[in-house]
């Protein structure tokens, strides 16, 4: 059993000291209260603001600030998950996560696959590989970024390699409630696995948060949830809940892969009516005010 603590919080656009700061806090009292690992929102050290990030952040900068937090996780003595843009050796800017363990050591990485809205789709590249598992005090352990966690697929290729509990940095908008509150607690019952999701609070650079982090079981019970204002939230997890959970109904075992790609592949010269209507500004897409919706 671990237990796991998951910090909500307002950021500060490129104020990077002050929110490090927020995340050194958080790690202190999470670290105080017997937590293992502190999950934060997604671009949390940055601020959450696509366009101006990947104008007015200095990508040079980037190794320091992967530094002062591998430095927050050891010296709070607590493993930690962080989401920071990244770039690549061909100058493609990502948002990824990274966990770290207690003495700042980095355990696992993660690159964003699905971009939501044309803010994110501007500033930022979809990466492609699938999320990597690790071994974390006795549980296996994945990560995938916000977007990525509204498709089944995503969250289903961290099960079948193994993954028991799927940390979610994120950062999710006003408006988008059934999100957190339904879509998932579906993911972590129909994949059997613990899910962790940290999103920002309150208004950054005229995006309003949502809030409403949550921390849902294998079974599909609400662990913890937050309100709409910065809060610490802590849940016990563990692998065994997983693995009786998938006893109990052997969803993984039971799959018919083979199948499934034949489906798809049949289907696909199928009409369709639009199933547009939600996100940033794409078009036929409508958001709310201020074409701030975030993911």
């Amino acid at each position: 059993m671990v237990l796991l603590a998951l910090m909500q919080a307002n950021s500060a656009v490129l104020d990077v000291e002050a929110n490090c700061g927020a995340v050194d806090d958080a790690a202190r009292r999470a670290a105080a209260a017997g937590a293992r690992v502190l999950l934060t929102p997604e671009l949390f050290p940055v601020g959450y603001a696509p366009l101006r990030v990947k104008a007015e952040l200095d990508p040079a900068g980037l190794p320091s600030i992967r530094r002062t937090l591998s430095d927050i996780a050891r010296r709070n003595g607590i493993a930690l998950v962080y989401s920071l843009p990244a770039v690549t050796a061909d100058d493609r800017w990502q948002i990824t996560s990274t966990l770290v363990d207690h003495e700042g050591a980095e355990l696992l990485t993660y690159a964003k696959v699905h971009l939501f809205g044309a803010e994110e789709r501007k500033a930022f590249s979809p990466a492609a590989e699938p999320p990597g598992v690790v071994d974390f005090h006795g549980i296996r352990t994945s990560m995938v970024i916000c977007y990525d966690v509204e498709f089944p697929e995503a969250v289903r290729a961290a099960a079948v390699r193994g993954a028991e509990l799927l940390l979610v940095p994120t950062a999710l908008s006003q408006g988008f409630d059934s999100v957190p509150q339904v879509l998932l607690r579906a993911r972590a019952l129909e994949s059997q696995l613990t899910v962790a999701y940290a999103n920002h609070s309150g208004t950054e650079d005229g995006c309003e948060f949502l809030g409403g982090s949550v921390i849902a079981g294998p079974d599909g019970s609400l662990l913890a949830a937050a309100g709409t204002a910065p809060e610490l939230l802590f849940a016990e997890v563990s692998a065994a809940a997983a693995r009786e959970a998938r006893e109990e109904v052997p969803y993984l075992r039971e799959r018919r892969p083979d199948l499934y790609g034949d489906w798809e592949a049949r289907g696909s010269g199928a009409g369709r009516g639009s199933a547009e209507g939600r996100g940033s500004g794409a078009a036929g897409e409508t958001a709310p005010a201020g074409d701030s919706s975030t993911y």
